[in-house]
């Protein structure tokens, strides 16, 4: 008779993940290979033929006035309830925390940091160029835009290229840079490029980007992620830092354990001894401790510790109280006793 058990799906996926080895073997750290090179080189030429476009105003900027003239949220406004919401795919907040925690659960799965820090450095590039093109031409934008015909530039914007669409590159494209087949990161590269180029599209069709704008914000981020494979010896050693660090603090945490002093023997309760300490007896004023005497004259100091007798006094009689000194008077009759006739004299 067969006795096997039959598991069900949520089963058998908790039990692959439970045979995942910690490090697989079959990850491939990607490497700038003559495809790649090729590549990163058309992409730099397409980024710097945009930019001298715009610096010369010729027809791209052209091209952005009437695109804005024709005001594609006016032309199609059942779309721009689903846009608005859309266009969040490309902030950095909400699609940097998504990113991350996955690839933090990663992390934690497969013992490694690579993953996290490969978004770190992409993050980190993605800003300091971006930003810096951003802050250099001051660019404004279309709803800012104060002469038509110009490219709006050194005019203290921050709008060229478009932040919303370098950071959808980078973001969703590092999952595709990441994956650990190469039929997984076909599929997520389709996917990150569709989103990209909706994230793009959304912030033209919103009026908030020139078009030319756009343009730049994917080249913009299409360069980081080809140029990451350039990166890759120094995330390995960030990585191995931060496993020596760990190593560190485990040892130090170890040795305080080692240091620290064994426990005072307390003595069971059954083999301590008391010491009674004599109390004042009734009537007496409670024994203090002496100040410490001379040496001449210990005994003496200590005298007034040594026990007395209690001392017990005899009751008052009637008639006078016991040891008094006043003398008995002889025409005083005592209190309580019936008061008699006094002898009478003569005169």
């Amino acid at each position: 008779m067969r006795t096997d058990r039959i598991f069900t799906r949520l089963e058998r996926v908790f039990a692959r993940l439970d045979r995942e080895p910690e490090r697989p073997a079959h990850l491939q750290v990607p490497q700038m290979s003559r495809h790649r090179v090729v590549l990163f080189g058309a992409t730099l030429a397409f980024y710097l033929a945009i930019v001298v476009g715009v610096l010369t105003t010729s027809e791209l900027v052209r091209l952005d006035w009437q695109v804005m003239f024709f005001r594609p949220y006016e032309q199609w406004p059942q779309l721009h309830a689903f846009l608005d919401y859309y266009v969040v795919l490309g902030q950095r907040g909400p699609t940097a925390v998504m990113v991350a925690a996955w690839l933090g659960w990663r992390s934690w799965r497969q013992h490694t940091l690579r993953p996290l820090i490969t978004l770190g450095v992409a993050l980190l590039l993605l800003n300091v160029t971006v930003g810096a093109v951003k802050l250099g031409l001051g660019r404004l934008g279309p709803h800012y835009a104060t002469q038509i015909g110009s490219a709006e530039l050194f005019a203290g914007g921050d709008i060229f290229p478009s932040g919303h669409t370098a950071n959808a590159v980078v973001t969703w494209g590092i999952l595709a840079y990441l994956a650990s087949t190469v039929r997984t990161r076909r599929n997520l590269s389709v996917l990150s490029a569709v989103v990209a180029l909706g994230v793009g599209a959304t912030t033209v069709y919103l009026g908030t980007h020139w078009v030319s704008d756009v343009l730049l914000g994917w080249a913009a981020g299409l360069l980081i992620l080809l140029a990451l494979p350039w990166f890759e010896p120094l995330i390995a050693r960030v990585e191995a830092w931060v496993f020596e660090l760990r190593e560190l603090l485990r040892s130090l945490r170890a040795r305080r354990r080692t240091a620290v002093p064994a426990p005072v023997p307390v003595t069971p309760l059954s083999t301590r001894v008391f010491v009674q300490r004599p109390t004042a007896a009734d009537g007496e004023e409670p024994l203090r401790p002496s100040a410490p005497a001379p040496a001449g004259h210990a005994a003496r100091a200590t005298a007034h510790l040594a026990p007395r007798p209690h001392l017990i006094r005899a009751e008052r009689s009637p008639g006078s109280p016991a040891g008094t000194r006043r003398p008995v008077h002889a025409e005083r009759a005592p209190r309580g006793a019936t008061a008699t006739a006094r002898p009478a004299t003569g005169a």
